[in-house]
């Protein structure tokens, strides 16, 4: 399914786990909403959050089982992304890396599946402001990108020259429940 679903009252919860060598941050928005109209002809459908906010999302053609949609319905979306930071013991060359996952419904089911990638990147320090908190990186590809940092302690450990590791992963999942019967 694509479109924007923003603004649908979703659900987030966050984390931050912290070890010696770094940390990692998870995130996982959810959100649900109710089939109250299916335009075949369009591959078109509304949803209703308990909210009463109608949002109208096109299906694409990659969706199998549209023909298995029907109204009331229930339609989950869950948003998961995760980000590690560590630093790298001994200096390596500047690396990314990227892999992507997709799983699909299967034939016959209600639609749904899961789209995910994840990104591994080790870069360079090039900078450390510890009064404005932020660490700046130098990419594989030359890109720089400023962290801020929010442990002052963390910072300490950190220094020009250091490399650090990044793993972000994200992934999409929608699922749909047939409609409560009565």
């Amino acid at each position: 399914m694509c479109a924007s679903a923003s603004g649908a009252e979703p659900e987030t919860d966050m984390n931050v786990v912290r070890d010696a060598n770094g940390a990692t941050m998870h995130g996982v928005t959810k959100v649900k909403a109710t089939i109250v109209g299916i335009d075949p002809a369009t591959r078109t459908v509304t949803l209703k959050t308990a909210s009463g906010k109608v949002i109208e999302l096109e299906v694409t053609s990659e969706a199998r089982n549209f023909d298995q949609l029907a109204l009331g319905d229930v339609v989950t979306a869950q948003y998961r992304e995760s980000l590690t930071l560590s630093l790298v013991g001994k200096k390596t060359q500047a690396s990314r890396s990227e892999q992507d996952t997709a799983e699909r419904a299967p034939r016959g089911a209600k639609p749904g599946g899961e789209l995910g990638r994840e990104v591994t990147i080790v870069a360079d320090v090039i900078a450390v402001d510890a009064h404005t908190k932020i660490v700046t990186l130098r990419g594989p590809r030359g890109e720089v990108v400023d962290l801020h940092v929010q442990d002052p302690e963390r910072l300490k450990h950190v220094k020009k020259g250091d490399q650090v590791k990044a793993v972000y992963t994200e992934a999409l999942a929608i699922s749909v429940e047939p409609a409560a019967t009565k």
